[in-house]
C-alpha cells in the first residue's frame, strides 16, 4: 500500500510527555495514524488525502489550567510503503525474560512463560514505554491467581491480558478512548484470553464490583481526579499500582492517596518515569 504521506512537525510549548500523550489523542481523531516522539517535538504522519490544516489549528487544551501553545511545519514525502517501515521500527520486546511482547510480522521462536500479540494501531502499551514496562515488571512478580483485577486506562489492553495469562479471575479493562478501546478488543481476541471486559469510559462508569488489584498507567492529573474512586472500588489490603507520572509528582500523588486510605508501599523509576503501589488501609 503506498500514497502520499504529510510529515507534520509539532511542537509545543510548554513541552512534555503528557502534552505529547494529549496531542497524539488528538491527532488520531483527525486521520494522523504514525507518530515518533522525539525530545521536545513530535513527529506525525497522515495520509496527504485526509490532512486538514484548519482542524489541526483548532486543536486546543489546557495542562494544569494553563494553555499549549501549538506550532507544526509540514512535509510532503515521497511514496513509501509505510506499513513496511512501521514494522522496522517496532521491535519485539521481552519484559524480565518473561514475557514477550510481539507483533504478527514478528516471527520469534524462543520460549516464553508468557507471550503477548499485540497489534498497536496507535494506541498506547505495546512495552516500549517506561511506563508500561515497570508495570509489567512489578506484575511479573505478583500472583494473580483467583483475583478480580482492574485495569484503568488500559490502552492497547496489553496489561489487562498479561493479568489474565497470569490466572486473575476477572478482569475489567477501561479507556475513554474509541480508538484503544476499539483496539484492545482485537488484542484481546488475538490473545484468546476469555475473561477480560473492555468498556469505554472513565472512572465514572465504576459501580460496585470490587477489586483486589487496580493498575492505573494513566497521568498524573487523571490520577489525582479518580484516586477517590479507585478507593472506592478497591478492597481491603488490596493492591493499587499507579504509574504515567514522573518522580517530581510522587509527593502529591502519595499526599493524594493517603486522604484515601490508599498506604503507599513503593515505588520504582526508569528514565524519571515511576511506578508506585499504595495498600488499601483497613
Amino acid at each position: 500500500m503506498t500514497n502520499k504521506t504529510i510529515k507534520t512537525v509539532f511542537t509545543t510549548n510548554p513541552w512534555s510527555e503528557e502534552i505529547a500523550d494529549i496531542l497524539v489523542s488528538k491527532l488520531i481523531e483527525l486521520g494522523f495514524d504514525g507518530f515518533e516522539n522525539l525530545e521536545n517535538k513530535l513527529l506525525a504522519y497522515i495520509p496527504a488525502n485526509l490532512y486538514d490544516e484548519k482542524k489541526i489549528k483548532e486543536i486546543k487544551f489546557s495542562v494544569d489550567e494553563k494553555p499549549v501553545e501549538i506550532e507544526f511545519i509540514n512535509e510532503e514525502l515521497e511514496e513509501k510503503n509505510w506499513n513496511a517501515v512501521w514494522e522496522e521500527n517496532f521491535p519485539y520486546v521481552v519484559i524480565k525474560n518473561k514475557c514477550l511482547i510481539h507483533a504478527d510480522f514478528h516471527k520469534i521462536e524462543e520460549d516464553y512463560p508468557f507471550r503477548i500479540l499485540i497489534d498497536p494501531k496507535m494506541s498506547f502499551g505495546t512495552g516500549h514505554h517506561e511506563t508500561t514496562e515497570l508495570v509489567m515488571e512489578s506484575m511479573l512478580e505478583m500472583d494473580f491467581s483467583g483475583k478480580n483485577l482492574l485495569d484503568m486506562g488500559s490502552g492497547t489492553g496489553i496489561l489487562a491480558i498479561l493479568a489474565s495469562k497470569m490466572g486473575a479471575k476477572t478482569v475489567l479493562a477501561i479507556d475513554n478512548d474509541k480508538w484503544a478501546y476499539e483496539n484492545s478488543l482485537e488484542n484481546v481476541k488475538k490473545n484468546n484470553v476469555k475473561n477480560v471486559e473492555i468498556l469505554l469510559g472513565d472512572a465514572e462508569i465504576l459501580g460496585n464490583q470490587t477489586f483486589e488489584i487496580i493498575i492505573a498507567n494513566i497521568n498524573r492529573n487523571i490520577l489525582l481526579q479518580d484516586l477517590n474512586k479507585y478507593s472506592k472500588v478497591l478492597k481491603e489490603e488490596g493492591l493499587l499500582i499507579l504509574s504515567g507520572f514522573y518522580q517530581e509528582d510522587i509527593e502529591s500523588i502519595r499526599n493524594e492517596a493517603e486522604k484515601h486510605k490508599l498506604k503507599y508501599d513503593r515505588h520504582f523509576v526508569q528514565k524519571n518515569w515511576v511506578c508506585l503501589h499504595c495498600i488499601k488501609e483497613k
